[in-house]
């Protein structure tokens, strides 16, 4: 068996000398002035700030007021109120707030927005935040949809929204995010809460400088405080063996899912020992033959029963032919094309006709993009049609479903490491890593993070939705 080739650079900036070097605030600073800072280390998992999680409410709106109770997060500090309520300085303006303690998460409430003055009081809450939000802090933005508004000013203020988040994410610190969530006017506390959750908690830990769309769903108080969603619920997720797909399973488990991996036969030791580990089952199955829906469909039925159901289809299966277009031969382009996006095609086909074994109403269809597919990518144009062909499935499915509670999302991984990823050679693979602003890679759990908070049943009122899980990559953002 042939050795693996060594690379020096990767044994002197991993080995525990340079570890302990760069750890160091000597080190630090040494890596810093060569323009190389140490990556900060992101909080993960169901763990919220622990800072206080401070509110700043623009009017007497209270939506996300009576979602953070709604959340159990204690020590609300309103630190904005109408204008009415607030203490002038000596120019007239409102005296920006102050925070007694570190932050761990500022939450703004911009549902009242509508002038561009108003504009003020978010920047007064802003400037002391980010200067003192904790590592792996949060700042959530909540504002009105733009088109929700019939108003010329309110509308592209709420638009602005967008471009302040992402300027905020890109000059925090520490691992500390920014998103921004937009909802409708009818948008209830507890259709918010499942968002809110993800967004304060570690499970976001890469998700940054985004903004998406909470819109309208009936979704009971104790369904959206479950942090076990999945309880009995039977999810599949294809291409389970190994990489993001094992974590995928892994987490919907965590969270009380009954877990079907699928996968191609050739990885099918791999994809027992993952569902042995999580006590699902295993299917063995190409996703390109034309059945394979249908196949999905029998193996729930026979396995579980003829009334079980389906109550999530995940979409990781996925493969890359990179070449240049000149380059690139017919073969090269199909496979691409079958495996990543027709094939989901045909299955989403099948597991939406009413067979047993299919999608349950109330369901949820979540599939993978990539910032490829957004951005676009040098020799990569078979895998970045197939990849916005996801964003525009997503888009297009979303209003068809919703007359049967069924939600389609996506996510939009960027740089995440893998088996895959750790074959690129050293200093190329730093590029990616740092070439966000996070300045450093995912891991396969943020991905699975993501797609469980977007299949979650206190997450009905988010579908349609594309969430890049990138660490805000600095192309196409």
């Amino acid at each position: 068996m042939p050795k693996k080739k060594v690379d020096p650079l990767e044994v002197i900036a991993t080995s525990p000398v340079a570890r302990a070097f760069t750890s160091s605030s000597v080190g630090r600073s040494v890596a810093t002035r060569l323009g190389v800072p140490p990556a900060p280390e992101l909080r993960r998992g169901r763990t919220l700030p622990g800072g206080a999680v401070s509110l700043a409410v623009l009017d007497k709106t209270t939506l996300v007021r009576n979602t953070l109770g709604l959340l159990g997060v204690d020590a609300i500090d309103p630190v904005i109120d109408t204008p009415d309520v607030r203490t002038p300085g000596e120019s007239g303006r409102p005296v920006p707030p102050g925070y007694e303690s570190r932050l761990g998460a500022l939450v703004l409430d911009l549902t009242g927005l509508r002038t561009i003055s108003q504009l003020e009081y978010v920047r007064g809450a802003l400037r002391p935040a980010v200067r003192g939000l904790e590592r792996s802090g949060r700042i959530i933005f909540v504002a009105k949809a733009p088109e929700s508004y019939d108003e010329l000013e309110p509308r592209v203020l709420s638009q602005g929204l967008d471009g302040l988040n992402r300027t905020v994410a890109k000059e925090l610190r520490g691992g500390a995010t920014s998103n921004l969530v937009w909802v409708d006017p009818e948008t209830t506390t507890a259709a918010l809460a499942s968002t809110l959750r993800f967004l304060l908690e570690g499970r976001s830990a890469y998700v940054n400088g985004q903004s998406w769309r909470v819109g309208v769903a009936e979704v009971a108080e104790e369904v959206a405080a479950s942090a076990s969603p999945y309880t009995g619920r039977i999810v599949a997720v294809t291409g389970a063996a190994r990489g993001i797909g094992a974590a995928i399973a892994r987490t919907f488990a965590r969270d009380g899912a009954i877990v079907v991996g699928v996968d191609v036969p050739a990885s099918g030791e791999a994809l027992a020992k993952v569902v042995n580990e999580i006590h699902g089952t295993a299917l063995q199955l190409d996703i390109t033959l034309p059945d394979a829906g249908e196949r999905i469909a029998a193996h729930v039925a026979t396995r579980y029963g003829e009334d079980a159901r389906l109550y999530a289809i995940i979409h990781n299966a996925g493969i890359t032919r990179d070449r240049m277009l000149a380059n690139l031969d017919e073969s090269g382009w199909a496979a691409v094309l079958e495996v990543n996006l027709a094939a989901q095609l045909r299955m989403n086909a099948s597991l939406l006709d009413g067979r047993p074994g299919g999608l349950a109403d109330g369901g949820s269809i979540v599939g993978i993009s990539s910032t490829s597919g957004i951005a676009g990518n040098k020799g990569q144009a078979n895998y970045a049609t197939s990849k916005a062909a996801i964003v525009g499935l997503v888009r297009a499915m979303a209003p068809e479903l919703a007359a049967r509670g069924i939600t389609i999302n996506a996510v939009g991984p960027g740089f995440i490491e893998t088996e895959m990823t750790a074959a690129i050679p050293y200093l190329q693979r730093q590029i990616f890593q740092r070439s966000n602003s996070l300045a450093q890679g995912g891991k396969p759990v943020d991905v699975a993070e993501t797609i469980a908070y977007l299949a979650d049943p206190a997450s009905a009122a988010v579908s349609g939705q594309v969430v890049r899980v990138c660490g805000q990559a600095l192309v196409g953002q």
